[in-house]
């Protein structure tokens, strides 16, 4: 019954919205909309290769951070045996931990553009500026 319920519910809301909402088709209103940001660039534009390695770290410290739980429960019980698996484990987080440091991911201060990530944003920038001027003109 409740599910019938918040299904009817749902529709009429769905439905209700679409019946009285305000439909305006315009450039604006086809943006993506980018938190109060104009957007720049395009959606294809090409991230740097800082931007995977980041978010390799942060899976691999919380992929360790998951798997130290269910070890510290469980350590009395195994002794020696659980140890060693975790050992083996920690030595190859921090293989993981100096490969990206070597790599220059924790080194924020030195961030350079690649200059054709550069180019790309100036160009789309520039065409950006260009649709507003068209846009404020009409």
């Amino acid at each position: 019954m409740q599910v019938v319920l918040a299904i009817i519910i749902a529709a009429a809301l769905v439905a209700l919205s679409y019946v009285i909402g305000h439909r305006v088709k315009n450039l604006v209103k086809d943006e993506p909309y980018e938190c109060g940001i104009s957007p720049t660039g395009d959606a294809r534009g090409r991230f740097s290769v800082k931007f995977y390695l980041v978010a390799m770290l942060f899976i691999l410290f919380d992929i360790e951070a998951i798997f130290l739980y269910p070890w510290a429960v469980v350590y009395k019980q195994l002794k020696m045996f659980a140890f060693l698996e975790m050992l083996v484990f920690v030595i190859l987080i921090l293989a993981g931990f100096f490969f990206i440091w070597k790599k220059g991911v924790l080194d924020w201060a030195h961030l350079e553009k690649d200059p054709l990530e550069k180019a790309h944003f100036e160009k789309a920038d520039l065409e950006r500026a260009q649709l507003e001027k068209g846009r404020h003109a009409a």
